[in-house]
């Protein structure tokens, strides 16, 4: 008998290698991976299951104490907000995020390294225009105005005051580079605390000055580099200095394709670091190794590496860039899936989290050259109490010949591809998303698993313009945002019809922000694909968009008119042939009610019958105890017309 399991376990991996290798001769699809889950004795999942704990793998988490001791009880504690600067006027703030948290800020200050100074942002939203949201918390009912920077329109006016510990502004930075309305970004500290520097990016977003100022009296010291584009400039990234040098790691994926590291001095000197076709992530750094994750291995997985430097003549301090040498990358993660890392402070360890398709989760302890020492912690399936269901991830054709795009695909567990099978297509699509990972069940939304359960089939696919695929792939779709991800998304969905078991009339698709405009785009530019359209809070006009993201990928509309006219969704109401339903948090201040309600205004004057659900407290997502309730309108929608 013990013999027997052995032979049968060995036979369905073998099996399980087979239909992860690829689809029948006549697909051009690719299969990567495929897991089952679930039990014939278990239950269907609940609109209650999927917004709770108990589909979701439990893994105990590890930290480090700050003597660089493992322990089980980490503690995450936010940092200490310094004294702040006070404003007499509401509509100057100090310490606020500026930007609407573009380009990867999430601080209003950073403390010098020494701790006696605070670089602080000032935000003065005086030029910015005010819109009205309900609040229906009143008996009568009251308008809560926000101020929102619309495409096109006055933006805010941000600068960089230096503090001191109780709060004084001591000065403030002299930038003069573009015009009032540019932005500042990646602020740093050198680490002597005497200079700061600051990615400065016209308001066009095509232009960056990398600036040194003294922090003294905020004067100008010198430009160290500049970035321009015409597509765009983002940079999402801190300057992160070498340990014991005054040499930095900078990223950008303006100067060879992909998101890279760079070495680079205080005088304005710069070396690539890393050497891959991928894009790349700064980690860590002790002064002798950079630690960085990369996507190198797979687009879908992710993995540390790291790569010594090699000071020569022993000028440690301030080493010559060029005479520095750099050791071949290691890579420290192995096992295929996306790993999330957490080096010690001493460097000697570091805690692997990882995950991948076909495995729930596990915590690894290794040593700093990537030797693990032993597991910490491993997740069980959490799908064993639940009906069962299979989750398969792989590359579709893209609508770019040169291209393949990533899927995950969530099928009945006795899918038969000689039936016929409605299709629900769940897309996001917009920049800095990647909805396909080799994550635990593809990056799955919970939501997929019970419509699967139910007998519909789901497609979640990343098109072009879409993050971790270099910057040709996320440029595509610069000044005509949703023309090359909605034909990279019919591109995956044709491939999947031509395999013939896809029930052509009952297709249907839905997203949320980005992809509730897609949703959109994609009923109105193929209507006779989709019988059933939901969304929420979707994008209808991008003039009615903020002004950091909304001109970074579209410009504005004096400079793009054709762009805005062709991607605009507010005269388009008339080309639905689907049934459509909108949703939209009435109190969301990312994307205004203004756009949803355009819509409906078309669909009305079109006679176009269309359902609209408010959420009459909820911001741009819905969340919390209500969020049952949206996943059962959802359920509830397409039951009823898919």
């Amino acid at each position: 008998m013990k013999y027997l399991r052995i032979l049968s376990a060995l036979l369905a991996a073998a099996l399980m290698c087979v239909s992860a290798g690829a689809q029948d001769a006549n697909s051009a699809r690719t299969i990567i991976k495929s897991v089952n889950v679930g039990s014939d004795a278990g239950k269907a999942l609940t609109c209650k299951d999927i917004v709770g704990p108990k589909v979701r793998p439990s893994l105990k988490r590890y930290g480090w104490t700050a003597e660089s001791e493992l322990t089980d009880k980490p503690k995450w504690s936010r940092p200490r907000v310094p004294v702040l600067p006070k404003s007499d006027n509401p509509e100057v703030s100090y310490g606020k995020v500026p930007s609407r948290n573009e380009f990867g800020i999430s601080r209003g200050w950073t403390v010098s390294p020494d701790g006696a100074s605070v670089a602080v942002y000032r935000v003065d939203e005086t030029q910015v225009g005010s819109f009205p949201l309900l609040d229906i918390n009143s008996r009568a009912g009251s308008l809560k105005s926000i101020k929102y920077p619309m495409n096109g329109m006055e933006s805010e006016h941000v600068s960089l005051c230096v503090c001191d510990t109780l709060g004084s502004i001591l000065n403030t930075l002299d930038v003069t580079d573009f015009d009032d309305e540019r932005y500042l970004a990646g602020v740093s500290w050198t680490p002597d605390s005497k200079g700061i520097l600051v990615q400065v990016v016209d308001r066009a977003q095509h232009h960056m000055h990398l600036n040194l100022y003294d922090a003294a009296d905020g004067s100008f010291v010198r430009t160290l580099l500049e970035e321009e584009n015409d597509a765009w400039i983002e940079p999402l990234d801190d300057l992160h200095f070498v340990k014991g040098t005054e040499l930095f790691i900078y990223r950008t994926d303006n100067r060879d394709g992909y998101r890279q590291l760079y070495l680079c001095d205080l005088e304005g000197r710069i070396r690539r670091l890393t050497q891959c076709t991928a894009d790349v992530d700064y980690t860590a750094n002790d002064g002798n190794y950079i630690y960085y994750t990369s996507a190198e291995v797979s687009p879908v997985e992710n993995h540390l590496f790291r790569m010594k430097l090699q000071y020569l003549k022993g000028q440690r301090r301030k080493p010559a860039i060029e005479r520095i040498r750099f050791g071949k990358p290691e890579q420290l993660t192995q096992a295929s899936g996306w790993h999330s890392v957490s080096l010690s402070p001493d460097f000697s360890h570091f805690i692997d989290v990882w995950s991948a398709v076909d495995v729930p989760g596990r915590c690894l302890l290794c040593t700093a050259d990537g030797k693990v020492e032993r597991e910490l912690s491993s997740a069980a399936d959490p799908m064993g109490p639940f009906l069962p269901l299979t989750v398969e991830m792989g590359t579709v054709p893209s609508a770019d010949p040169s291209l393949v795009n990533y899927y995950r695909l969530v099928k009945p567990a006795d899918f038969d591809p000689a039936r016929k099978y409605p299709l629900i297509v769940y897309v996001y699509g917009g920049p800095h998303s990647q909805m396909v990972q080799d994550r635990w069940l593809g990056g799955i939304r919970y939501w997929e698993l019970l419509m699967a359960q139910k007998g519909y089939v789901l497609y979640i696919q990343d098109n072009r313009g879409t993050q971790n695929r270099g910057a040709a792939f996320e440029k595509a779709i610069n000044r005509r945002c949703g023309e090359a991800e909605s034909a990279d998304q019919i591109a995956g969905l044709q491939q999947l019809i031509a395999e013939g078991w896809v029930d052509e009339s009952r297709i249907g698709v839905c997203g949320w922000s980005y992809g509730g405009f897609m949703t959109l785009t994609l009923a109105t530019k193929y209507p006779e694909m989709f019988k059933a359209a939901a969304c929420g809070g979707p994008v209808v006009d991008w003039k009615w968009y903020e002004v950091m993201y909304g001109e970074r990928y579209m410009d504005n509309p004096e400079t793009n008119p054709e762009g805005f006219a062709a991607t605009s969704l507010a005269d388009k109401a008339a080309l639905l042939k689907s049934r459509l339903l909108i949703c939209q948090g009435m109190e969301d201040g990312t994307v205004l009610p203004i756009n949803s309600l355009s819509f409906m205004q078309s669909c009305v004057e079109n006679n176009v019958l269309a359902e609209y659900f408010p959420y009459p407290r909820s911001e741009h997502n819905v969340t919390g105890p209500w969020r049952e309730q949206l996943y059962l309108k959802w359920t509830d929608f397409f039951e009823s017309w898919l």
